[in-house]
């Protein structure tokens, strides 16, 4: 009788170990530590977005980001990249061409996947419209013929991710999947406890269930899976009425990344944001020239590094995720 009730405590306490525990401790990081990457998205789309996304990595505490294959200024990005071969730097996968006076269409043909075509021979606008109008056989062939674009520029991605998250759809999940685990590269994806991401998208349980089979599926494909995600910062503007200046706009961005920091689960977290250097070029694209030019001055902040050192936050790279995944059994 003793012993049954000692297996039946020792099977609950495996139970409960093998709930709570994360990807950033599977991955051989200290229980309870907060583990993270510092992301910056859409290098390739313009030249303000390569400065910007030079800066952050270059000058500051960036230490990843993903180039727009379809996207006029990728070539440049790459002429940096074979001169730091050791930046993070992955394939962000394009599905949609958002702005209305910058547009970028896809690499396949409109004879292999005419449903990735809007009617100026673009990408379309919106998420919602590549999934009513794409297939998931088209959306494969797109994100094939991106990475092997990145590939003849003779570097290698460090991972793959999504831009505007179109391929976390339901329609198209598993074809990023199945791509990330065909090619063996690691894809951003939060199959852990994700509490920013589920609470910042009112994700209901039966999609939080899916969303960690899925990351399950890449663990035993032997690729790292994050725990958690965020990409608020977009949203963050300076509350009106402040000054536009660079100073307010370091200041600000910098407490709020703390504030994310702060509010942020133990594990592997993801933290995108859009660094750019705006131009008056820039303002003809988007609108959204100060938020990311705020990214930007956030990650050249002394005080952001100051906070993630005080704290003991374990900044990591993709490199090492994968290191440490292959020495995982």
């Amino acid at each position: 009788m003793k012993l049954t009730l000692l297996l039946l405590a020792l099977m609950a306490h495996l139970t409960t170990n093998a709930q709570t525990e994360t990807y950033a401790e599977k991955l051989g990081f200290p229980k309870g530590k907060k583990v993270v990457i510092f992301h910056v998205d859409d290098a390739g789309m313009s030249y303000d977005s390569n400065v910007g996304t030079m800066n952050a990595l270059d000058k500051g505490i960036a230490n990843s980001t993903s180039v727009m294959m379809p996207c006029g200024w990728v070539p440049q990005f790459f002429d940096y990249l074979k001169k730091h071969p050791t930046v993070d730097a992955g394939v962000h996968l394009t599905l949609t061409s958002e702005w209305d006076n910058y547009r970028w269409s896809p690499l396949v043909g409109r004879e292999k996947a005419p449903g990735l075509y809007d009617e100026q021979g673009a990408f379309w606008h919106s998420v919602a419209q590549v999934v009513e109008h794409a297939s998931a056989d088209e959306v494969e062939t797109e994100i094939r013929a991106q990475l092997a674009r990145y590939r003849a520029f003779g570097v290698q991605p460090t991972h793959m991710d999504s831009h505007m998250g179109t391929l976390f759809d339901a329609k198209f999940i598993m074809r990023y999947v199945k791509v990330a685990i065909d090619e063996k590269i690691p894809i951003l994806f939060p199959g852990g406890h994700a509490s920013l991401i589920f609470k910042a998208n009112n994700i209901p349980a039966p999609m939080q269930q899916m969303v960690r089979q899925v990351g399950k599926q890449l663990w035993d494909a032997g690729l790292p899976v994050f725990d958690d995600l965020d990409g608020t910062s977009y949203d963050w503007n300076l509350p009106a009425g402040t000054e536009v200046t660079d100073e307010n706009l370091q200041k600000f961005k910098t407490q709020k990344f703390i504030e994310l920091l702060n509010s942020a689960k133990p594990g592997l977290t993801y933290i995108i944001m859009h660094c750019t250097a705006p131009t008056p070029t820039f303002n003809q694209i988007s609108n959204s020239g100060q938020s990311r030019k705020g990214d930007m001055l956030a990650m050249m902040d002394p005080a952001l590094k100051a906070f993630v050192e005080h704290e003991g936050i374990v900044v990591t790279t993709w490199r090492e995720l994968m290191e440490r995944r292959g020495r995982v059994k």
